[in-house]
């Protein structure tokens, strides 16, 4: 089912939605050998729920962190509120734009340069072309990259992609802004600078989805927290409790 428009007061619905994934194992010669003799009976792949019947809402304004542990399956329901997955069943809908960092340079095409990307990346994000001419400057100056827009972002370290990535989705004035362990990666000093913007979106009414493992970061930039285990919401409430729980959790695994 695809992503569909919510009601004003409301910017993400998510309703009963389940993900499945296949996994392809690899057999050794002799099982592959038997399993072909055996007219090719028997799935050599095992199916995954990597979401089972999930429901949440998220009220236009809030901050919200998407907590939990390794293969919980936070990342995929961010995938699925951002529109790069579909559910199997279930529905997703958001309201106004949505903008998401759930993947460094995704969206990029590495044989463009840092420039060619901000327009390409610009225009997947819905920004027409003459507001990215208008932001441009902007973008450049928030990501730091300087002289190197005109460079082939093949070339690009790791840091220089989330910078770039970061800059142009705060530039298209999202509604919705996800984000999936964006700030992992980059130097101490531009990780505060895309904190201190975080907070300043969250300022100013915006929708924050936020998937992190730094329990102390999602703590300072969000109000409620939901969390994840195996697949299903466990917990969705104050962010200080929610972490304290997935705390102790932790400890016990």
């Amino acid at each position: 089912m695809s992503v569909q428009e919510v009601s004003i007061s409301t910017a993400i619905t998510v309703e009963n939605v389940r993900k499945e994934f296949v996994l392809r194992h690899t057999r050794s010669l002799k099982e592959a050998l038997v399993w072909l003799l055996r007219g090719r009976r028997g799935d050599l792949s095992k199916k995954f729920d990597a979401l089972k019947n999930v429901s949440l809402h998220v009220g236009q304004g809030e901050t919200v962190a998407l907590l939990g542990l390794n293969g919980s399956g936070k990342s995929t329901l961010l995938k699925l509120i951002s529109g790069v997955l579909q559910p199997d069943s279930g529905s997703v809908r958001t309201r106004g734009r949505v903008a998401g960092l759930i993947e460094v340079g995704a969206g990029f095409h590495h044989d463009l340069s840092g420039r060619d990307n901000v327009y390409l990346n610009g225009a997947i994000l819905g920004m027409t072309e003459s507001q990215i001419d208008t932001m441009f400057d902007s973008i450049v100056e928030f990501s730091e990259i300087g002289e190197f827009i005109d460079t082939e972002v093949k070339f690009y370290s790791s840091g220089m992609y989330v910078r770039l990535a970061f800059s142009i989705a705060v530039h298209t004035d999202p509604e919705v802004f996800l984000i999936d362990e964006i700030l992992a990666v980059g130097d101490e000093p531009f990780q505060r600078k895309c904190i201190a913007k975080i907070k300043e979106l969250g300022a100013a009414g915006k929708t924050l989805f936020v998937v992190s493992h730094d329990l102390d970061l999602v703590a300072t930039v969000c109000e409620r927290a939901v969390l994840l285990e195996h697949g299903q919401v466990i917990m969705d409430g104050e962010v200080h409790d929610v972490v304290t729980e997935l705390r102790r959790r932790s400890a016990e695994s």
